[in-house]
């Protein structure tokens, strides 16, 4: 490989989860012990408190198990149901001694209802056996990031001493759930019906998140959290005219007023500003790349007023090599576009041919 097509290959996409300094707000006051405020796409904090302390979590841990049965590919797949899932302790979905049920239907009564028979079965089809569950939760935490988190079961009860999160691992374990269509769509359904295999009626359950049912017009989903030890915990996602974001409160006694007043925040307070289209990148100051050079994604990145006049952008290209005789010989990756906020770097993606 030419010294050239290492450095190109060096050029991958770096989009950052975070920048390092989000805005802390007089304007906000939330009672919860930890909160933090993303904007989803970029990843971008908008306000934290306390977002790094590790603390229980409860019933939220249940994002983990949902995402992973999704994308075990088994959602078609029936269930039976074993006697430890029924003997699962707290919120329950009542599923009954040696029932069937589809992987689909439990994940909704995982997700509306809290379902921690549900949670049981479905970590018992998915991981083999719970425990064996417990360890690909513990994988996708590290894989994605979540680097102060550890995960003992698949429902949230406080049968561990190390079960704990961060209210940034949450966001995190959030926004890349929020890539999944399917997560999306369950997440955000207020009602769900499901056969009852021993009545002539179906099973019906209504969402416990009173953010996406009745309190909050942008929300787009989340999910709610609560034992003994954790007190109120919450993850809400909400959406105002394409601008996403979330929000992770941890032992809040006041989660739904807390988390509307932080969403509102990000709207009243920031614009999502499309820094650059998609596509062929302009006034390329190099001849032999003039008209032949673009990215492959909108870039988008919530701005405050003042901030958007300091937005800067630097195209870094690679020097045209005497080989290149054909379009064919130029690498597909040729540079770089950093984009920098004041002395920050807050994207950084690749420059195609």
């Amino acid at each position: 490989m030419s010294q050239i097509k290492k450095v190109a290959t060096g050029f991958i996409i770096i989009f950052l989860l975070f920048t390092i300094f989000p805005h802390h707000s007089s304007a906000i006051g939330v009672s919860a012990k930890a909160a933090i405020l993303i904007e989803q796409e970029s990843g971008r904090i908008l306000y934290e408190k306390n977002a790094h302390t590790k603390m229980r979590i409860a019933s939220i841990t249940k994002i983990m198990t949902a995402i992973l049965a999704i994308e075990s590919g088994k959602l078609d797949d029936m269930v039976k149901v074993s006697d430890r899932a029924l003997n699962a302790e707290g919120s329950a979905i009542y599923l009954q001694k040696g029932e069937k049920i589809k992987l689909e239907d439990l994940v909704y009564g995982l997700m509306l209802r809290s379902g921690n028979d549900a949670a049981v079965a479905i970590a018992e089809h998915v991981g083999g056996s719970l425990e064996g569950f417990v360890v690909m939760m513990n994988q996708k935490a590290a894989e994605i990031g979540m680097t102060n988190t550890v995960f003992a079961n698949p429902h949230g009860l406080d049968d561990h001493e190390n079960h704990f999160s961060t209210a940034y691992d949450m966001a995190i374990l959030t926004q890349y759930a929020m890539k999944n269509e399917t997560y999306q769509k369950i997440s955000g359904t207020e009602v769900h019906r499901a056969p009852n295999p021993n009545e002539k009626w179906d099973r019906v359950w209504h969402n416990k998140n009173k953010l996406l049912t009745s309190l909050y017009e942008y929300s787009t989903g989340g999910k709610t959290g609560f034992t003994t030890r954790a007190k109120r915990t919450l993850v809400s996602t909400a959406s105002k005219d394409d601008f996403d974001t979330i929000a992770v409160t941890l032992n809040d006694p006041n989660d739904w007023k807390d988390h509307i007043n932080l969403h509102n925040y990000a709207y009243n307070n920031y614009d999502l500003v499309k820094i650059k289209n998609q596509g062929q990148l302009e006034k390329v100051n190099n001849e032999f790349y003039e008209n032949k050079v673009f990215i492959d994604r909108d870039l988008r990145y919530p701005l405050t007023a003042e901030e958007q006049n300091n937005v800067k952008i630097h195209l870094t290209l690679l020097t045209p090599n005497k080989e290149w005789k054909d379009p064919k010989d130029v690498p597909d990756v040729v540079g770089q576009m950093s984009v920098k906020l004041e002395e920050n770097e807050i994207a950084n993606l690749p420059i195609y041919f």
